[in-house]
């Protein structure tokens, strides 16, 4: 019998707890996609209380607090902290199968060397001892960060954030690296209401009058270039279902302008000016060398209660139809035509779409950059253990496994990071499982490479080419 959270959790044989103990756990971390807030880790933000570190950031837990039938002020309302961590010790007994019952194990036994379960009976406690240790240094936001070894967090940020914060931290130096990223969707939402004052923004951002599409794209270039200036060296963008309509460089044009005059665009127009607006911020991306993220297959449009009381990243969203894969092709396509096509992850959703994503990367590759289309590490529904596995096993039956560039938070919470462990300890425990079952070969230096790049190497080459080629050796000399 094996003591639940134990040193080998989730380790089931003599390889798998070899390789993770001897080549996965002390890798550092690369996050190229995360949702945490830029301005805590620049402040090293000390917590007030345990809800405030926990709870409050992190749509997982609202979204199982929601479906235990806990009222919405005690989720993201205005209910005292303690309230709102007593809803989740009174939800967590009810997570079993749910990767939320691990993580709240993990990020309770890591942070706060707490080996309790959460419960109603247990929540007094758990309380009081947490929010006793807040105050220490280890678990401000930079000191959770070092706790978790992780090496560089690639913040999502808007076209028109101020990135002040990571002025601050670049100002500052030190072992972590936080750079910022793009997320570049009210760039495309043209159909929002909001894209008129967008533009209004974007023309005091940039001091450019935008009085066309070329104007558009210009004001655009010239916060690229303030990324551009502090490192940023990836972007994405939320495209719920993909779209790809091209038209002629003077119909987008004109279609901008209508816009821009206050008209509503037809379904067409709407197409056509977004898939006009991806292929030129993709041009950008290719130029600058960054790498393209596509986030493909949510619904967001589910309850507009809940819209209402949280706003639009209220955790209530769901997985999304099936992806019409003919347009993320042209998409591509139509950027390698142009000698424009970036490094691309492409992150699915629905998991009946990651065979079809997966068999994309052998369509568009690069002579010289191994893994130049990568399909996205297992995301948001996905990220649970039979997720991580069918996307491990997804990727070696469609193409190179040893080529991908691991996992990513994808979380606005700083404890989030138990993530990587977990995804670690089920990548070790599958790869043990080909070995003890004699599909592949008992070789130490053969499974130590192979295990050291789906961790953290790969994602370094892809992400920082300009990294130290030293480090490599160095870490893989570690016990």
């Amino acid at each position: 019998m094996t003591d639940y959270l134990s040193d080998d959790f989730l380790l089931c044989s003599p390889t798998a707890r070899s390789l993770y103990h001897e080549h996965a756990a002390a890798l550092p971390i690369i996050d190229f996609h995360s949702h945490i807030d830029p301005h805590s880790v620049a402040d090293d933000r000390v917590f007030s209380d345990l809800a405030g570190l926990w709870i409050s950031t992190d749509p997982y837990k609202w979204r199982a607090m929601r479906i235990n039938g806990i009222a919405e002020h005690a989720i993201t309302g205005s209910a005292p902290g303690r309230e709102k961590f007593d809803a989740w010790a009174q939800t967590v007994p009810y997570t079993v199968g749910n990767p939320l019952f691990h993580w709240t194990s993990l990020e309770l036994k890591r942070y706060f060397g707490i080996d309790a379960l959460l419960s109603p009976k247990t929540a007094e406690a758990i309380w009081t001892d947490c929010n006793r240790q807040l105050p220490q240094p280890r678990l401000s936001a930079q000191g959770l960060l070092k706790q978790a070894n992780v090496e560089l967090l690639c913040t999502s940020d808007d076209l028109l954030d101020s990135l002040a914060p990571h002025r601050q931290m670049q100002a500052k130096g030190g072992a972590l690296k936080m750079l910022p990223s793009l997320r570049a969707d009210r760039i495309v939402a043209v159909d929002a209401p909001g894209f008129k004052a967008f533009c209004s923004a974007l023309e005091t951002a940039s001091g450019l009058r935008i009085d066309g599409l070329e104007a558009f794209k210009a004001a655009i270039g010239v916060r690229l270039e303030v990324f551009q200036s502090l490192g940023c060296c990836v972007a994405d963008v939320g495209l719920d279902q993909p779209v790809f309509e091209p038209a002629q460089d003077g119909v987008v044009a004109g279609i901008f302008d209508r816009l821009m005059a206050g008209s509503v665009l037809a379904p067409l127009e709407v197409r056509q000016l977004k898939t006009a607006l991806l292929l030129h911020l993709g041009g950008e991306y290719h130029r600058r060398h960054w790498v393209m993220q596509l986030h493909i297959g949510a619904q967001r449009t589910t309850s507009q209660r809940l819209r209402d009381l949280t706003g639009g990243a209220g955790g209530y969203a769901c997985i999304g139809s099936s992806s019409d894969v003919a347009l993320v092709c042209g998409l591509l396509n139509q950027l390698e035509s142009r000698d424009a096509l970036p490094r691309t992850i492409l992150f699915t959703l629905n998991p009946s779409d990651a065979d079809m994503f997966a068999s994309v990367t052998g369509s568009f590759t690069g002579e010289g950059i191994p893994g130049k289309v990568q399909l996205g590490p297992a995301w948001w529904f996905n990220d649970n253990r039979d997720g991580m596995v069918r996307q491990l096993k997804t990727l070696g039956n469609m193409g190179l496994l040893g080529r991908h560039i691991g996992m990513t938070t994808d979380s606005r919470s700083l404890l989030s990071y138990s993530r990587h462990e977990y995804y670690r300890r089920i990548l070790c425990n599958l790869v043990g499982e080909w070995v003890e079952a004699g599909e592949l070969p008992r070789n130490p230096d053969f499974l130590q490479t192979f295990i050291q790049d789906l961790c953290y190497f790969n994602a370094r080459r892809w992400l920082r080419p300009d990294a130290d080629s030293g480090l490599q050796q160095r870490i893989q000399g570690t016990p």
